[in-house]
């Protein structure tokens, strides 16, 4: 007869629960990883905290980049002395724009403005048609060699700009085969910008993104490879074309030593060498105007284009 206490099933260890009067608590959810949690970002602190802290940010980023710009344009609006005046003042006792006009007057400004530009016009065509072509080839049409062709693009990138100039320069001085010299011509401008493997590579990347049930349904159509490029692929890459654009026409824009380099008549320089060859003679506050002025074409550049670069590729391509 089997013992009593072998048949018996085991006891299960009492569990403990929440004293009484107390209220259990909950988990915190392990997927929250941030500073505040959800809780405490929908109370009413938290959420006060939380637009303080970040409207604080935004104010101090927006001052740090804003600020070199203001005291551009305040500084051009005080006389020579107060401009030297030390410490100095942060608002001009009065609001004028006596020194821009004299600037404009004094330093030619509208024919270095209108060189600059013409050559960054022209630039932007060049280089959008050039790259867009040689991005679509690398990326569409799929030549032979061609991931080779794009890394000996890619690999021009490592090399320092202050390296290429003199070679550049000679090539623009005696162009090989052909035995044109380019110095004092736009074209010593706009070779240069279109031979940029950057652009290049920013291009292919994205076309490799468009979805491939676009071109196909084009290809049923029969459309040529330059009718998808032209109706297909263009239309949705306007997010990059802006961001193209923006680097070409800025650079052309900003550069110094290339066309100090290439162009040395007075009456083709850019705006950056026609200030710099005007301002040893100059006062500083009209000199600091002349800066502003050459500014301002850039930044509206930036205003135009800004708005695609942000721009989804799949929505825009559906929505078309």
């Amino acid at each position: 007869m089997p013992h009593p206490t072998a048949t018996r099933p085991p006891e299960k260890a009492p569990q403990k629960g929440p004293a009484p009067g107390r209220r259990a608590r909950r988990p915190f959810p392990s997927t929250h990883r941030t500073v505040l949690s959800p809780y405490q970002l929908n109370t009413r602190w938290g959420r006060r905290a939380y637009w303080a802290v970040l409207t604080f940010i935004v104010m101090l980023f927006t001052a740090v980049f804003v600020f070199p710009f203001y005291w551009m344009v305040t500084g051009a609006m005080k006389t020579g002395e107060e401009f030297a005046q030390i410490p100095p003042t942060y608002t001009p006792p009065r609001f004028t724009l006596e020194n821009y006009v004299e600037a404009w007057n004094l330093m030619n400004l509208d024919r270095f403005l209108g060189n600059t530009l013409f050559y960054a016009f022209g630039a932007w065509a060049f280089a959008l048609a050039f790259d867009v072509a040689a991005a679509y080839a690398l990326s569409k049409l799929r030549p032979f060699f061609g991931n080779v062709i794009l890394l000996m693009m890619l690999a021009t990138l490592m090399i320092p700009p202050t390296v290429l100039l003199l070679p550049m320069y000679l090539t623009v001085k005696d162009v090989p085969i052909v035995n044109l010299d380019l110095l004092n011509t736009p074209w010593a401008i706009w070779l240069p910008a279109v031979a940029n493997g950057f652009n290049i590579f920013l291009l292919k990347r994205f076309f490799d993104s468009v979805p491939a049930d676009l071109l196909e349904a084009a290809q049923l159509d029969g459309a040529s490879a330059l009718r998808i490029l032209w109706s297909v692929i263009l239309p949705v890459s306007r997010p990059i074309l802006g961001v193209v654009s923006i680097f070409t026409v800025v650079n052309v824009w900003r550069d110094f030593v290339w066309p100090l380099l290439v162009l040395q008549e007075q009456d083709k320089m850019t705006i950056s060498v026609g200030i710099t060859s005007l301002s040893a003679n100059t006062p500083q506050n009209v000199l600091v105007a002349a800066l502003v002025i050459a500014s301002l074409p850039t930044i509206i550049v930036f205003f135009i284009f800004q708005r695609h670069i942000m721009v989804g590729l799949t929505a825009g391509g559906l929505k078309g």
